[in-house]
């Protein structure tokens, strides 16, 4: 892509650029392309993934699809004839409807933006159905959260609420060096994979569950959970006497359907 090189990254859109070659090739056998995919880039920003992901890319499947919010970028990435360009902030684009427009599940990849990473998230937990899978840079202590398990200093809402419907791995390290500019923290790519039969709950419901368990994370569940349980009528016998980093995902999911208002 000539001329990319020369642009100038903005710290309104959270702009840091993959350079380390070595390392954006692991990423894409991490990824690993294969025939007749869908693939939708989030971020393609200088094109250090999309050009090794094009080269990956069998002839004969549809063209990659990327998402670009800076419209000098999107302009550039538009005179390629191997690239389908949404300009769009991200967390307007609705996943769901351009995977019917495809006609296929989506693999959504890329290097996302650190600072609105958890938003972007949550947005595409709303097109789970959609997806094959999820690889993403993306800042090393919000992977490490993704990831956790109950009892670890790092397990809370964001475990909870994307576990219950993704199977979570982290999967590679990426050290400041690797990009341009470094930014201040460590990275690292997640691996995220749709459970094949996830319990049909609401998810608004756990997510008042989940938050309200953790918005006195260091108490016991009796001073924060059990009184929106109170205000709920439940009468049933989840333990209140732990803490909600104690409490395992499945645990949540199950009282999650317990209190749901009969259908």
């Amino acid at each position: 892509m000539a001329g990319l090189k020369s642009h100038i990254p903005r710290k309104r859109f959270g702009q840091h650029f993959l350079t380390d070659t070595a390392l954006i090739d692991a990423i894409i056998d991490l990824i690993a392309p294969q025939a007749g995919e869908t693939l939708v880039e989030i971020g393609p920003g200088l094109g250090a993934m999309t050009l090794p992901l094009l080269a990956r890319i069998p002839a004969e499947s549809p063209k990659l699809t990327v998402i670009e919010l800076d419209r000098d970028l999107a302009a550039r990435l538009r005179k390629r004839d191997d690239v389908e360009v949404i300009e769009s902030d991200v967390l307007k684009v609705d996943f769901r409807a351009l995977a019917v427009a495809k006609g296929a599940k989506l693999r959504v990849v890329g290097n996302l933006p650190y600072n609105i990473s958890t938003p972007i998230l949550f947005h595409l937990l709303d097109a789970v159905d959609d997806v094959v899978d999820q690889h993403f840079m993306l800042q090393k202590e919000v992977v490490d959260r993704m990831a956790a398990g109950p009892g670890s200093k790092d397990y809370g809402r964001l475990s909870v609420m994307l576990q219950w419907r993704y199977d979570i791995e982290s999967v590679l390290d990426v050290p400041p060096e690797a990009f341009d500019p470094p930014p201040r923290v460590d990275s690292a790519i997640v691996r995220m994979q749709p459970l094949k039969a996830p319990p049909a709950l609401d998810p608004a419901l756990l997510g008042e569950l989940v938050a309200s368990a953790f918005s006195q994370r260091r108490k016991l569940l009796r001073h924060s959970l059990g009184k929106w349980l109170a205000e709920r009528g439940y009468q049933g016998r989840f333990d209140l006497q732990r803490r909600a980093e104690e409490v395992p995902v499945h645990e949540f999911v199950a009282l999650a359907l317990e209190v749901a208002p009969p259908q």
